[in-house]
């Protein structure tokens, strides 16, 4: 079990960094991966542009996303990661008030493309760079909470961004959460992102330089041959476990609202949709703060998923008609939402190298990107065929993430085996 930060460690700089990374991820979804369905509703509303138009710009949002988090180590290394944090803010800003503004269709996917390349850089894989020099043993914990910030965005802008633009407008609400943003992000920088254990004088988790031990085993954290990332089964099953669980996870959320209101009417609805992301921050916190240090993160993973399976087949038998089973297949569901994000990059911490995970993380975070961009728009042409045959498709591409962790998992397990055997070979 992981352990809270004790007095010896509380001068220990990475919890700040932790903090600000938390306020970070609220901003980054807040803004970027939650605000864009409010945008699409108020463009239509304002233009009277077709839907079909509009969420076309916002899958370019998404998409162009994919491309940059790809991206992200070679601007690190090229301009810091402070820089590229506090440039992705201001990009995000100016392409939502495009969005505001916009009053032809190439303005509206002009604006999407800052706001699609600004919002990756404070998402998932800015958030595990701006973690890891900090953290090895601790690191679960840390992301965990980190990551609680990207639930917390979700609970406070979705509500606010309606509020402010029902009183000023859009454009005028847009503005001003742009300035917060872009502000709160500078302050952020120069307080802590800016700092590194080497400037300060300290080691990755508070410890003592001389009493700091490795955390996995040499075979688990082999290096990948260089360029043979796309042939590395480790990769490519981590890659496809994290695109299809995200992409089964937002394409059931993006229509859950839509169905549960025949059911339950809107306001109670609402309450039920922040039930599953209060659930998302019990699941993730719990995993973070307790998983053990030798834990198969596959594992957990795959445990992960299966309880959002049981959860979308809850959904499924409800059949639209039993209250309880509904509410208990939200909340159910609700648990993985978080760990589909946090989980992926600590099985890359203990699968690969340092030099590795580097690049691996922004690769399958870009990947699950560009998967889960297409999502809402493929499940609802299954929605097409009927309401409850998105819980029954989400609950089968949830079954493929797991096949492919596990699958992935035997290749640690031999490479284990093997590098024992070596050993004991004279």
């Amino acid at each position: 079990m992981t352990s809270c930060p004790s007095s010896r460690t509380a001068a220990f700089f990475g919890w700040r960094v932790v903090a600000a990374t938390f306020v970070l991820a609220v901003f980054g979804w807040g803004v970027g991966f939650y605000g864009p369905p409010i945008y699409l509703q108020m463009v239509v509303q304002r233009t009277g542009w077709s839907v079909a138009l509009v969420s076309a710009a916002v899958t370019l949002h998404f998409l162009v996303g994919a491309a940059v988090v790809a991206n992200l180590p070679r601007l690190y290394r090229f301009a810091g990661i402070s820089s590229v944090t506090v440039t992705g803010a201001a990009l995000l800003a100016i392409g939502v008030v495009g969005w505001s503004l916009a009053d032809q269709p190439w303005q509206l996917f002009a604006a999407a493309l800052l706001s699609g390349t600004g919002w990756v850089a404070m998402g998932a894989a800015a958030v595990n760079a701006l973690i890891a020099p900090w953290f090895v043993r601790s690191r679960p914990a840390a992301l965990s909470m980190a990551y609680n910030g990207a639930s917390v965005g979700g609970v406070v802008f979705s509500p606010l961004w309606v509020m402010l633009i029902a009183t000023s407008g859009f454009s005028q609400a847009a503005t001003l959460i742009g300035i917060t943003m872009v502000t709160t992000v500078i302050a952020l920088s120069v307080l802590a992102f800016s700092k590194s254990p080497e400037r300060l004088g300290q080691s990755p988790d508070g410890a003592q330089p001389d009493s700091a031990a490795p955390l996995t085993p040499p075979a688990l954290a082999a290096p990948a041959r260089r360029g043979s990332l796309w042939h590395d089964r480790r990769f490519l099953t981590l890659a496809a476990g994290m695109a299809a669980g995200l992409f089964a996870q937002i394409g059931l959320l993006a229509h859950l609202f839509s169905i549960m209101v025949p059911v339950f009417g809107p306001q109670t609805t609402g309450l039920l949709m922040g039930g599953a992301t209060l659930s998302a921050i019990v699941g993730r916190t719990g995993i973070g703060w307790m998983m053990p240090i030798s834990a198969d993160r596959r594992l957990i993973a795959s445990a992960s998923y299966g309880v959002q399976i049981i959860g979308a087949l809850m959904l499924l038998v409800a059949g639209g008609d039993n209250a309880a089973a509904m509410i208990g297949g939200v909340l159910l569901f609700g648990l993985g939402i978080g760990n589909a994000t946090s989980l992926p990059p600590l099985i890359a911490q203990v699968e690969f190298d340092k030099a590795d995970v580097s690049r691996v993380v922004p690769l399958i975070v870009a990947l699950s990107q560009a998967t889960y961009a297409l999502a809402p728009a493929i499940f609802g042409l299954v929605r097409t065929v009927s309401d409850p045959a998105v819980f029954l498709v989400a609950a089968a591409i949830q079954f493929l993430a797991v096949i492919a962790f596990l699958y992935g998992r035997q290749k640690a397990e031999v490479a284990s085996t093997a590098a024992s055997a070596g050993q004991r070979q004279p």
